[in-house]
């Protein structure tokens, strides 16, 4: 993977060695990627990816979307099946006819979830696994994400988590725009065991302070 390619900075080394250095434990799933803004019409082409283990089981999770302007909450999906082999779930919306534009979505429910300033919240019961907060929130404005709010991303674009399965909790750190949305395909960030975590932490540290790197 090129880093310079896909946008990822100094910063988001450090983030990525932080994580890290917390270990492999997460609150697993989480949020990945979103795409609620499509040209035209949004019927049948908004999606929402989420990364977790192989197989974890989704039933009685939720999906809720939050009203940036007054905090009301919807749209909600409850999710059911598990997480695929290549450690993602894609909820796609479904047309009137019950199809999607969405290529291969694990589920399809009906939803549009609205441009920022918004929130989206995975949660299971009263836990809530993972949120994002998307586009400029205003002081009286509600935002349900985690630390500060991630950009809007422009109609046609998604809205994706640098490392799939990585969370600083701060979505400004963890998300950026993608100009093709891509789901059901995400770039993973390693997890060494713990021990190792340290080390490959000196080597991202001492190559971000130096020339430009490659990960393949």
């Amino acid at each position: 993977m090129n880093l310079h390619k896909t946008g990822i900075t100094r910063l988001s080394l450090t983030i990525l060695l932080q994580l890290l250095l917390a270990g492999a434990a997460q609150a697993l799933p989480i949020i990945s990627e979103v795409y609620y803004d499509a040209p035209g019409s949004d019927d049948g082409q908004s999606f929402v990816e989420l990364a977790g283990e192989v197989g974890t089981s989704l039933d009685g999770f939720v999906l809720e979307g939050v009203n940036g302007a007054n905090g009301a909450v919807g749209p909600a999906i409850t999710l059911s099946g598990s997480i695929g082999a290549n450690g993602l779930f894609v909820v796609a919306d479904r047309m009137s006819d019950g199809s999607t534009s969405v290529l291969g979505a694990d589920l399809l429910a009906n939803f549009d979830f609205q441009n920022g300033p918004d929130s989206i919240v995975l949660r299971q019961g009263s836990t809530i696994f993972d949120a994002v907060g998307y586009g400029v929130f205003a002081p009286s404005e509600f935002f349900a994400g985690e630390g500060t709010s991630a950009p809007d991303a422009s109609s046609g674009s998604s809205l994706a988590r640098i490392f799939a399965n990585a969370d600083s909790d701060d979505n400004a750190n963890d998300f950026a725009v993608l100009l093709s949305p891509t789901p059901g395909v995400a770039d993973f960030a390693p997890i060494p065991e713990p021990g190792a975590a340290l080390l490959l932490g000196l080597g991202l540290f001492g190559l971000a302070a130096g020339a430009p790197m490659r990960l393949e």
